[in-house]
């Protein structure tokens, strides 16, 4: 169709958002954007409907405007549309104004990273998007939430992560932070991303020691030839035990395991979800066979369901320290 008449029609549908006729205007276009699909017209579809989910933003429409996002991606879907700068970014700037508590937003995420998996080159969703997602969740603390979007975004999610478990730890106590940038060290080890988990656990030991001293936390720092300088934190015996995993991870590491399976058997005993994760860890990172192969989206799972804020949580004072 000539692009005049997209231009009507945009025109008739403003007007109606302007007059208060939201009812009409949504229906307005479906029907047109149908049209369209029908006629194979994708791009004018999808410009229609981006015009009128804008439109009923702005109007404070918000619950019509989602339901037409999910009809943008429709048409992305019967397009074949394939997530390139363009596509992403329309669906930022529609997720952007999704309130948090317009129940559809959720779907809308779903269906997105559905989307960019099913046409673009991640398996597990563009990564772009991930941590644009996981950037908004935690800018509305909902880090649970976040978690999940940031472990399959880019390289600078792991900071973001990292931050957003150490300010999640902040409402817990000061003993559990072991707990908390373990959901960051298992699930990048389990994905065969050692390089973030590095990045993760050493903002978050960072940040650990910039509190020290109004925490009371003692820290400690040992230069090792092997490794460098480490810090050790006394009293959580936890991060040191995760900190010599991270470094020590590397094919042929058997004595390093059984080192860390021996050292710290009473963090271990007190943590037994982690479990299934570390049985994985070993076989990938140091050579140790387990008799059975786990679902590794299972165990992620089982990680992310593992206690949070207020719930108990291992290395309490008088653990082993790291050495």
């Amino acid at each position: 169709m000539p692009s005049q008449n997209i231009e009507k029609t945009r025109a008739r549908m403003q007007l109606r958002i302007q007059e208060g006729q939201y009812y009409e205007a949504h229906q307005q276009l479906r029907v047109v954007s149908q049209r369209y699909v029908k006629a194979k017209n994708y791009d004018a579809a999808i410009d229609i409907l981006t015009s009128g989910a804008n439109a009923l933003f702005k109007a404070g429409q918000s619950a019509s405007a989602g339901d037409i996002c999910l009809l943008i991606l429709d048409v992305y879907r019967t397009a074949s549309k394939k997530p390139d700068q363009d596509s992403k970014a329309r669906i930022i700037e529609l997720l952007s104004q999704l309130p948090s508590t317009e129940p559809i937003r959720k779907r809308f995420i779903t269906e997105s990273i559905a989307w960019t998996s099913k046409f673009g080159i991640y398996p597990a969703g563009d990564p772009f998007l991930h941590h644009y997602i996981g950037t908004l969740l935690v800018s509305e603390h909902d880090y649970y939430e976040a978690e999940r979007h940031l472990l399959l975004g880019t390289p600078a999610s792991a900071s973001t992560l990292a931050t957003a478990l150490f300010n999640w730890y902040q409402h817990d106590s000061p003993h559990t932070a072991a707990l908390y940038i373990s959901r960051a060290v298992f699930p990048y080890l389990l994905l065969g991303n050692l390089r973030d988990a590095h990045t993760a656990l050493k903002i978050f030991t960072e940040k650990l020691v910039e509190k020290a001293e109004k925490t009371g936390l003692v820290v400690q720092t040992i230069e090792d030839v092997k490794y460098g300088t480490v810090k050790v934190f006394p009293s959580l015996p936890g991060v040191n035990f995760l900190t010599l995993l991270v470094l020590s991870a590397a094919p042929g590491g058997r004595e390093v395991w059984q080192f860390l399976e021996g050292h710290y058997q009473t963090v271990l005993r007190e943590a037994p979800w982690w479990k299934e994760a570390l049985e994985q860890i070993g076989e990938s990172y140091f050579d140790v066979k387990i008799r059975r192969q786990t679902n590794i989206l299972d165990m992620m799972g089982s990680l992310f369901g593992g206690p949070g804020p207020q719930q108990q949580a291992i290395g309490g004072p008088g653990g082993h320290d790291l050495d």
